[in-house]
């Protein structure tokens, strides 16, 4: 890709969007040598290294690159065996605390969790924890090196300590003496020449016995040391420099480790400098809202809802693109400033942004093409709110362009053939588009000329689109209209600013009466394209919601479905329970009985027993029908009525009605949170007594009737956080009431506090089994998605 495509199209302001993303030097500089790939597995890989980490960015925040800075000199002086300073050893030190942090940042907290490509990056980062270990160990700040560096060190520095502090001791007694007293300028220790004085008169310079080392600038004051404190500073000098000797080995030894792990630091740099890179891709995905494009070597484009990532997001009209399946050539007409030039600049952009492993900021599974290089022709260093180039400097581009172009190239003009006289403008630029059209190059093309409408119509493989303009207001709506060719509304927008009736009409007698109708046609085809396009939106929008009814319809009948297997599993397990009583009951009667026929003289006790057993035998059976609510003679109810508290037997369940019933003899019956149709043949009065406080009854009904309708999401934008967190406390009971397994609490983007503040709160409570941020189509940042319990 030449460079002045990558500045016409603006791809150099994108990249220097990414490099502010970026934390280090390095990743910054690879940043702004980023250029589009022309492979598919190269573009394929850097969208998925792109794709990888804004969905690490979106799961778990953004990772901190705070202190990464470069060390490739420290790493050289270190490999040809230089001492490296303090300063230097604290930047290898934070380095390798960056390294520790990352590497922390890629581990996953579940196993479901899985980054193909990011994860070889954080597998292959080494921290050297010992080195880290041994640097902070020994290296308080960027000038001090800490007493625990060494034993040796230690000693030394406790050494002049207590030398110093003899010193002082010393001195005071001097400057307390009465001896001295008339003799001393000020009864203070001072220091000079890294030895300790005392401000002694010049007049005495003979009397005081001690060594001058200073003098004040009057020459009134001497700088003296006493001979006594000589020799204790002579040590505190000794011991000093032993000091520095026992740094110069720590350092020394500290330098020999970095020696040691040279190639593992190179190592590492590089895949820090990398992810701070690819991070700074995801990042700047995430800014504009961008999505990973689909690729094919078919010559195949099409954007949905395209948005030019350098116009304001709250502005700009998305666009719909397309080319290169049943046209290889779109020419695109309208009004000037109608954003005819925002178009084939944004397909371009997304062009180069793509194949340079950026998300574009379009709808999902957007479609592009990849090419061996992008031509555009939009003026001299022109920006989308300049002026057009004169026509010499057009056509010049326009003859290197013809030139290099191959058959896998995308080119862009912007009023091809302008600036010229029009006839011969408009059959210049039609035979260029006819000679890239024959390669079937992919072009589109920006114009005025009424020729190329006409040449777009009537040429198989090239095909018109517009920019909308409304005239009432007299702007542009920035509309792309592929299928229609535009008008330049010269007279309606002339008419909409006052022009003269009579001129306009003088106007219209100068045009050919096959161009009016030309022009009539435009307009009726522009108004058809309307329409088809607001109904296809509402089409797209029912099919959404449909989709949706379906997934909830779906949801309450497997809802139901459980419910009921549960009641048919407890049924079950309780006649199992009273069969086994029975049978051990029984089983130790006819024992007993058996025992007591052995014996003579027993059978009125035989026949009491036998009595017992078939007594008990009755109870068991009368149990289990109670326990069923069944009765021997089972009469199915008549003339049931809404309130009827009745039982079904094939739920084994109480319930109310909810409605009599049908002609299908069919009952509407409300179990618990469950509603059924239930046939009039499984149902029987409940005589079971009510209990005696209404309120106690009619509670549960109402709790619910309340959970039956609960929203799978509720919105808390706009509301304060303690407001908010009363409501969601209140939802989610309801919800986990209802059954509902998975809600969304929309709480928007904004500062981030009230997204903190909810996050926080559903850590603390009891329904909440799990929470993350939403995803592409669900909210993302501005939405949390809560699993209860």
């Amino acid at each position: 890709m030449n460079k002045k495509v990558l500045r016409t199209l603006e791809y150099d302001k994108i990249i220097e969007k990414l490099a502010g993303l970026a934390v280090s030097p390095m990743a910054k500089e690879r940043s702004r040598e980023l250029h589009p790939a022309t492979t598919m597995s190269d573009i394929a890989l850097w969208q998925q290294e792109t794709s990888e980490a804004t969905g690490m960015i979106l799961r778990k925040g953004t990772p901190s690159f705070g202190g990464f800075r470069e060390i490739r000199p420290q790493l050289k002086r270190a490999s040809m065996a230089g001492v490296l300073s303090i300063s230097e050893l604290m930047g290898i030190g934070e380095f390798l605390y960056v390294c520790r942090k990352i590497k922390n940042y890629g581990k996953h907290e579940n196993k479901t969790e899985s980054y193909e490509r990011m994860d070889e990056y954080f597998e292959l980062l080494a921290p050297l924890p010992s080195l880290e270990n041994e640097i902070s160990r020994c290296i308080l700040s960027e000038t001090e090196i800490s007493d625990d560096a060494s034993s040796e060190l230690r000693n030394i520095r406790k050494e002049i300590k207590a030398s110093n502090e003899k010193v002082r001791d010393h001195l005071n007694g001097v400057i307390s003496s009465s001896a001295y007293r008339n003799m001393l300028q000020d009864f203070v220790i001072t220091i000079r020449n890294d030895r300790y004085c005392v401000p002694v008169k010049s007049e005495y310079r003979n009397s005081f016995p001690g060594m001058i080392h200073d003098q004040s600038n009057t020459g009134a004051t001497l700088f003296m040391e006493p001979l006594s404190v000589i020799q204790l500073n002579n040590k505190i000098k000794e011991l000093q420099a032993k000091e520095k000797d026992e740094i110069r080995k720590i350092l020394v030894e500290l330098s020999s480790l970095v020696t040691e792990n040279t190639l593992i630091l190179e190592a590492d740099l590089e895949l820090l400098t990398q992810m701070d890179f690819i991070f700074a891709k995801g990042a700047l995905s995430i800014s504009m809202g961008g999505t990973q494009p689909l690729f094919n070597t078919r010559g195949y484009i099409n954007i949905q809802k395209a948005r030019h990532p350098l116009l304001d997001e709250k502005a700009v009209v998305p666009i719909n693109i397309y080319l290169g399946k049943d046209f290889t050539t779109l020419l695109i007409t309208g009004p000037n400033t109608g954003g005819k030039t925002v178009a084939i600049k944004t397909l371009g952009l997304f062009t180069l942004m793509g194949q340079a492993g950026l998300h574009i900021p379009a709808f999902d599974h957007s479609q592009l093409a990849i090419f061996d290089n992008v031509f555009a022709d939009i003026g001299d260093e022109q920006s989308i709110e300049q002026s057009l180039s004169t026509f010499s400097a057009h056509m010049t581009n326009i003859v290197r362009i013809m030139e290099e172009v191959t058959d896998d190239s995308l080119v862009l003009f912007d009023e091809l053939g302008a600036g010229t006289d029009p006839t011969e403008g408009a059959a210049l630029a039609i035979a260029i588009i006819q000679a890239l059209k024959e390669r079937k190059i992919r072009t589109a093309v920006t114009t005025h000329y009424s020729e190329l409408k006409v040449y777009a119509l009537s040429t198989e493989g090239v095909e018109n689109a517009c920019c909308e303009f409304d005239v009432e207001t007299l702007r542009p709506t920035y509309r792309l209209l592929i299928g229609i060719p535009g008008k330049s509304n010269a007279f309606a927008i002339s008419k909409r600013l006052g022009l003269q009736e009579y001129v306009l009409e003088s106007a219209r007698e100068f045009i050919s009466q096959d161009e009016a109708r030309f022009e009539d046609v435009i307009t009726d085809l522009e108004i058809s394209k309307k329409s088809v396009v607001f109904e296809q939106e509402r089409a797209e929008q029912y099919r959404k919601e449909a989709e949706s009814l379906k997934l909830e319809v779906e949801r309450q009948k497997e809802k139901t479905r459980e419910q009921k297997e549960k009641i048919l599993q407890k049924a079950r397990e309780e006649a199992k329970l009273i069969y086994a009583q029975a049978k051990e009951e029984a089983d130790s009667i006819i024992k007993e009985m058996n025992r007591q026929a052995k014996e003579k003289g027993n059978q009125q006790k035989l026949n009491e027993n036998r009595a017992k057993l078939k007594e008990k035998l009755s109870s068991v059976q009368e149990d289990f029908l109670k326990s069923k609510k069944v009765k021997p003679n089972h009469k199915v109810p008549e003339k049931l009525q809404a309130g009827d508290r009745v039982y079904v037997i094939s739920f084994d369940q109480n319930g109310e009605v909810i409605s009599p019933p049908d002609k299908n003899k069919e009952v509407m019956v409300q179990m618990g949170i469950m509603k059924a149709k239930i046939p009039l043949a499984e149902l029987m009065m409940d005589d079971t007594p009510r209990p005696m406080e209404k309120k106690q009854r009619q509670a549960p009904k109402a709790k619910v009737a309340k959970s039956q309708f609960i929203s799978a999401e509720i919105d808390c934008r706009g509301q304060l956080v303690d407001e908010a967190l009363a409501n969601i406390d209140k939802y989610i009971d309801d919800a986990y009431l209802s059954g509902l397994k998975q809600i969304v609490i929309i709480h928007g983007k904004g500062t981030g506090a009230l997204r903190a503040g909810v996050q926080s709160y559903l850590r603390t409570n009891s329904h909440v089994k799990s929470q993350r941020p939403g995803v592409y189509g669900e909210g993302e940042a501005g939405v949390t998605v809560v699993e209860l319990k």
